[in-house]
């Protein structure tokens, strides 16, 4: 019960999230250049990783209403190995990734990632919705409940597809606008910035290794249950 209270409270509050920033969250270009760039709210890392935390828990209250979770074969394996796939693979390294890259950089200076002019737009509540609840909510989901992992090879390269596609986003936003979403790109040369990026992709691996050893180590004993949790995690090594 507590885990469908995680899948519901979750999906309100990042689909609200969504919902007000991309409504309500106008920042005049005049304040910062960086808003009038191509793409929108969706050039933002932030934004994409919201977007997947919203839908990662409505798909969850999909499984939980239907209750395919309770069931051992046929689509519902699918059904659960998918969630299950999105949430080791992309939910929980990425939300980790985005708290820990976001609060870093804004203690050394905040100005790299949210500058104080953006004050007046984008509200506290909301910051710390995109850039901490994110990891709360990650951390509460693996809490109450167990998520087969598939291989680490397979997993790496669904989370290092991710990263790619991201990057490319973010690269082909400046080659249009001549803007760089963040700042901290403007202050590093080439060779940081390749640096920056290498050590972003290997920082979303470790988060990689540390949900799922943080899985094993929550869960110990799950995979001898017997249940659909079971087939899960013996399937995806197949897979």
């Amino acid at each position: 019960m507590l885990n469908y209270v995680v899948h519901l409270v979750g999906a309100c509050l990042f689909s609200f999230g969504v919902f007000y920033d991309y409504t309500y969250v106008i920042v005049p270009t005049t304040v910062v250049p960086i808003m009038s760039a191509y793409g929108g709210k969706f050039k933002f890392l932030t934004f994409w990783d919201a977007i997947l935390q919203a839908l990662y828990f409505i798909f969850c209250i999909v499984i939980d209403v239907a209750g395919w979770e309770r069931q051992k074969g046929g689509s519902s394996f699918w059904v659960c190995a998918l969630r299950d796939y999105i949430f080791t693979v992309f939910a929980f390294p990425v939300a980790l990734f985005v708290s820990a890259t976001f609060w870093g950089l804004y203690a050394v200076d905040r100005e790299l990632v949210l500058p104080k002019v953006l004050d007046p737009y984008f509200p506290v509540w909301l910051n710390h919705v995109m850039h901490t609840f994110i990891t709360v909510f990650a951390i509460l989901e693996m809490l109450t409940s167990y998520r087969a992992y598939t291989t680490k090879t397979k997993g790496l390269i669904g989370l290092l597809l991710f990263q790619l596609t991201y990057l490319s986003w973010m690269h082909f936003v400046y080659y249009k606008s001549g803007l760089w979403v963040y700042n901290v790109f403007n202050v590093l040369n080439i060779p940081q910035r390749i640096a920056f990026l290498v050590v972003s992709i290997l920082t979303g691996f470790f988060f990689y290794f540390v949900g799922e050893n943080l899985n094993s180590m929550i869960w110990p004993n799950e995979e001898s249950h017997g249940t659909l949790r079971q087939l899960l995690s013996s399937q995806w090594q197949n897979i």
